[in-house]
């Protein structure tokens, strides 16, 4: 459903008895839900880290490093304060997360895990699959004992620990990586932490606490948690973009689970005001009006994003709010590629003013500007340019590429 944008006096007066949403406020709930209302600048201690995690849901792990790896530019880009080491500490060392896969491999809060034993099951489900069982050599149960022995006695192992790493045609994976990798995907082990980033597995008994790995949700009680929890996290959104938000619902258990929170009176339908002033259907919690009337004012200096950032994780989505374009060019052929293979988008307040190619030269201790790209209508006048400027500067030091900047 869509209608062009009316105040929400004129919805109710046309008898359409749904609150529309306008864009500015759309935005800012939705920034704010995704911890980009504001800018924190002191220094983060475990617990507030932790704390930024949950809000977000979950941190995507990625390990290009041209400028700096996905999850610790996520959590920079909402506390200039943040230390790199405290992220490790928070999986390694307190257990306070764990790694799995959402839409992509992410750091989840560990109080999510008994959600994950669906997703554990599914995998279980797919050895029989081409893509595993021909990967895991002409004995695939062979191939799993074998590592599974291997860890029961040893303990926590990487992939470099076994003969045939590198063998295989799947990433350069052999069977023992294989079979790693499908023992993790079904829970039997865990990621215990990272060397550098290589993954070192150890059974899931050694690192995930004992409740956690005993508790079993029903499939309507982790549907009904994952719903819901993506409708606090995103501020409104459609059952799509709920199934989306951690993929451990199908999109026709997110439209019966709307339909059943509707009739509990839970959550509310509700038209969003696109940029292009068309406002369209969605859902969210019954508390919105409240929740928008209590937002503060957005963080307005100048920030970049990284190109894995949650915020545009949705493509259509960050057209349809922002009138922001964006692609990852990382996997676009060089010759495609329209701005560069590492862009960062340039968050200003509620509204992205553009975006940059940047490099870092760690052993030049500079920052490159390969490319600046603002956005249609934005004008790099002097005081942006100095707000660019000290952004750049700002990540500069986060970077520990020192303050030469080359543009």
């Amino acid at each position: 459903m869509q209608i062009r944008a009316m105040n929400s006096d004129q919805a109710r007066v046309r008898g359409m008895c749904k609150l529309v949403i306008s864009n500015a406020d759309a935005r800012r709930l939705f920034l704010d839900r995704h911890a980009l209302g504001e800018r924190q600048g002191h220094k983060l201690t475990h617990a507030e880290v932790l704390a930024l995690v949950r809000k977000l849901g979950f941190v995507q792990l990625d390990s290009i490093n041209i400028v700096e790896r996905a999850h610790h530019m996520i959590l920079f880009s909402r506390a200039a304060g943040y230390a790199r080491e405290i992220l490790s500490a928070l999986h390694h060392d307190h257990r306070a997360l764990f790694e799995h896969w959402t839409h992509d491999a992410s750091l989840v809060p560990i109080e999510f895990y008994p959600h994950w034993h669906h997703r554990f099951g599914a995998a279980k489900a797919r050895l029989a699959h081409a893509n595993w069982a021909s990967r895991l050599g002409d004995d695939p149960a062979r191939a799993i004992a074998r590592v599974r022995r291997r860890i029961r006695k040893d303990g926590a192992v990487s992939a470099r620990d076994f003969a045939d790493k590198g063998q295989g045609s799947w990433w350069g994976w052999g069977p023992s990586k294989t079979a790693l990798e499908f023992l993790w995907r079904a829970g039997e082990l865990a990621i215990a932490r990272r060397d550098g980033f290589e993954k070192v597995y150890d059974l899931a008994s050694r690192v995930i606490p004992a409740e956690l790995r005993s508790a079993r949700p029903t499939r309507r009680q982790s549907v009904d948690w994952a719903c819901r929890e993506a409708a606090a996290h995103l501020g409104f959104a459609t059952p799509s973009e709920l199934a989306g938000f951690f993929e451990l619902a199908e999109l026709s258990e997110a439209r019966d689970w709307v339909k059943a929170a509707l009739r509990k009176k839970e959550i509310v339908e509700i038209l969003v005001t696109g940029v292009d002033g068309i406002a369209r259907q969605a859902f969210a919690l019954a508390s919105i009006e409240a929740d928008i009337a209590a937002l503060a004012p957005a963080h307005n200096p100048a920030r970049f994003l990284s190109p894995f950032d949650p915020a545009i994780r949705d493509r259509k989505r960050a057209r349809r709010l922002f009138g922001f374009d964006y692609t990852i060019e990382v996997y676009v052929p060089e010759k495609k590629r329209r701005y560069g293979y590492y862009v960062l988008p340039v968050l200003e307040g509620e509204r992205f003013i553009g975006r940059a190619d940047l490099k870092a030269h760690r052993g030049e201790h500079r920052i490159e500007v390969k490319g600046l790209w603002p956005e249609p209508g934005v004008d790099f006048d002097r005081k942006r340019r100095e707000a660019f400027e000290a952004a750049l500067a700002e990540l500069s030091r986060f970077t520990s590429t020192g303050s030469e900047l080359q543009a």
